[in-house]
């Protein structure tokens, strides 16, 4: 998922876009146009306070499992993006339950699509990816990658669900 997302944004080409992170800074690092990163609890995607700004790329990676209401923060995430803009979004699906503050939703990607086209968006992509030892591994404790770990994907077994959909 984080190669693909990258791949992804690099291809855009960034420099031409600017771009707003939602709780978190992980894309921070690409050339882009302008970057500006919104944390929590500052800014919160299910609060009616929002720049007065829009933006050409919205990030919204492993934030919307937190959120207390899914709909308003699509909706949000729609209010940041310019028209013809675009958003990418990833979400845990078999990851155990983690706070920050809280952990309220798992979504597979056919309830990612519903989602995101409830708020008017038009998707580009959806992607899954997980196996079986990923997801035994990760319900004992947070696993890191290891070059002999498999990352063969099982589409039944996904691990993160994650999709860009176009503002339009």
């Amino acid at each position: 998922m984080n190669k693909d997302a990258a791949d992804y944004l690099r291809a855009l080409p960034p420099e031409q876009h600017e771009a707003v992170e939602v709780s978190g800074s992980d894309r921070a690092g690409l050339p882009w146009k302008s970057y500006v990163s919104l944390q929590y609890p500052e800014f919160d995607l299910c609060g009616d306070q929002l720049p007065d700004r829009a933006y050409d790329v919205v990030i919204c990676e492993q934030v919307l499992e937190h959120v207390p209401d899914l709909t308003k923060a699509v909706a949000n995430l729609r209010r940041l993006c310019r028209p013809g803009g675009r958003i990418l979004v990833s979400t845990p699906f078999l990851v155990k339950i983690h706070g920050h503050p809280d952990d309220y939703w798992r979504l597979t990607s056919s309830g990612v699509r519903v989602l995101l086209e409830g708020a008017g968006l038009r998707i580009e992509s959806i992607k899954t990816w997980g196996n079986r030892q990923c997801a035994r591994r990760n319900l004992r404790k947070w696993a890191p990658y290891r070059p002999w770990h498999s990352l063969k994907n099982d589409p039944d077994v996904p691990m993160v669900v994650w999709a860009v959909a176009r503002n339009d």
